[in-house]
């Protein structure tokens, strides 16, 4: 039988406020347990919670940025359930009447060894509080609470269940991750639980309509584990089904080290929350005038980056959306193209697309730490145009430029000088080299003269090797085949 695969999300966003959701305390990261946590966040007696004005732009600002309707009113609920780490035990998030409804956000991944473009559409994005967190060992077989984390101000973000394998989950996932840090509404930090991500996968008969039960995997804290999860959890469901068992509607944790997923808790419906409106809270009221004045604060959007790229600077549509995944690439990509010219534009996004990404990955690097800067990308890139050096000796200066940093703009003329890489152009020397050629590889010249084609890529090839390299290859070619003619 043949299996389709069916995937939604659920991403917490960590909002980048300075307060918590519905009260004063500080949401800065690991400080002393239990010190950031006021009156509010523990549910003493007495105390109401106001909302956090920061926290609604912040969500305004995502609903504009992913095309979605940010309703002019919506409503705080109560969803109730008890955990130690909650000490109301409700936690005040929005059901019915959500602040961002619909939308899509536009993805890139590989399907079959072929980039896919898509749209994923959401369902919704809403505010909630978070809670806090359990820390398990804290003393001997004692668990722990701490509050500080209660109350930090959510954005979680629901898709509709679109997604038809992990490397497209992972796709959408990256291109959401990159949307909150680019509009710098999240720090995007996993690690430290900014932004996390909960996995609903099932799986159905190929044709069937009706979705299979789903298992929801909880806290995937790294886009690696995010598709080994995924992975590893539909090969279970159908393992499970085709041996004559059933999926039961579950939340399940993912161990990395066992590469297995397990069984955590059973997954609860929105019944079994007891959903109601929060009587300390009045509906969210935004006006036309609020959204507007908040999109007159908002960066330049990765849409219209991207089309901007297309139209002012001819890129490919493909080139355009690659380098728009990521702020932090698109902002020094533009920066190339203003120090070396918008002539150098599809130059610049091949090399960040190829060498420049290539070396980042595989030294585990981001962009915002590359050692080459902008500038210094831009001279190596006029060395090419201005016939200085070939693509492949760039390379090499590349390569230099990277292991030995440097402030200096002219970086890549110093290794250039250094390493003796300049071009040979001078059309005496370069036809010396081309006459000892041919002499000593008389066979190919008579196979060329006889109609192969190839016996001149041959030439090419020791021409180039003759010359280390450094032989401008347009003159080389030009050259050889006058003489081959003659």
């Amino acid at each position: 039988m043949q299996w389709e695969v069916v995937i939604g999300f659920e991403t917490h966003a960590q909002l980048k406020t300075n307060s918590k959701i519905f009260s004063g305390s500080s949401i800065q990261f690991g400080a002393e347990a239990n010190t950031q946590a006021s009156p509010v966040d523990l549910a003493l007696p007495g105390v109401l919670p106001v909302m956090n004005k920061g926290a609604v732009e912040k969500a305004i600002q995502f609903g504009l940025a992913v095309g979605a309707l940010v309703a002019p009113e919506s409503i705080f609920a109560r969803k109730n359930y008890f955990y130690p780490d909650l000490p109301k035990g409700y936690q005040i998030s929005q059901f019915e009447i959500p602040v961002v409804q619909g939308g899509f956000v536009p993805c890139v991944f590989e399907k079959d060894g072929k980039t896919e473009f898509r749209n994923i559409e959401l369902t919704r994005a809403h505010l909630e509080e978070d809670a806090g967190k359990s820390t398990h060992g804290a003393a001997q077989g004692m668990t722990g609470i701490d509050l500080n984390r209660a109350g930090t101000p959510l954005l979680e973000i629901v898709t509709e269940p679109v997604m038809r394998s992990a490397a497209e989950a992972v796709g959408y996932a990256k291109a959401l991750h990159s949307l909150v840090t680019w509009l710098d509404i999240c720090d995007g930090n996993m690690q430290e639980g900014s932004f996390r991500c909960d996995a609903n996968v099932s799986v159905r008969p190929v044709g069937q309509k009706e979705f299979g039960t789903r298992c929801e995997i909880k806290n995937l804290n790294s886009f690696r584990f995010l598709e080994e999860a995924i992975n590893i959890e539909v090969r279970r469901q159908i393992d499970l089904i085709e041996d004559g068992g059933k999926v039961i509607q579950e939340t399940r944790l993912y161990d990395p080290d066992k590469k297995e997923t397990r069984s955590m808790r059973s997954k609860e419906d929105s019944m079994d929350y007891r959903y109601f409106p929060d009587p300390d809270l009045p509906p969210l009221k935004i006006s036309r005038e609020w959204v507007e004045q908040v999109r007159a604060t908002m960066p330049e959007l990765p849409s219209a980056m991207r089309q901007r790229f297309i139209e002012q600077l001819g890129l490919p549509e493909y080139d355009a959306t690659i380098l728009t995944q990521s702020k932090g690439m698109a902002t020094y990509f533009e920066a190339v193209v203003t120090a070396a010219g918008a002539a150098q534009a599809k130059p610049a996004a091949n090399w960040m697309m190829g060498d420049v990404s290539a070396t980042l990955n595989r030294e585990g690097l981001d962009i915002n730490a590359i050692p080459v800067t902008s500038a210094q990308l831009a001279v190596l890139l006029q060395r090419i145009a201005d016939g200085t050096i070939s693509n492949k000796i760039a390379k090499e200066v590349f390569t230099a430029m990277w292991q030995a940093p440097s402030d200096d703009a002219n970086l890549a003329d110093q290794v250039i000088e250094a390493k003796g890489l300049k071009q040979i152009s001078d059309v005496g020397a370069l036809e010396k080299i081309i006459d000892e050629v041919m002499a000593a590889n008389q066979q190919s010249v008579d196979e060329y003269r006889a109609g192969k084609e190839k016996a001149f890529n041959s030439l090419v090839g020791q021409a180039m090797k003759a010359t280390k390299g450094k032989g401008n290859p347009a003159q080389v070619n030009e050259l050889l085949k006058k003489k081959l003619a003659g």
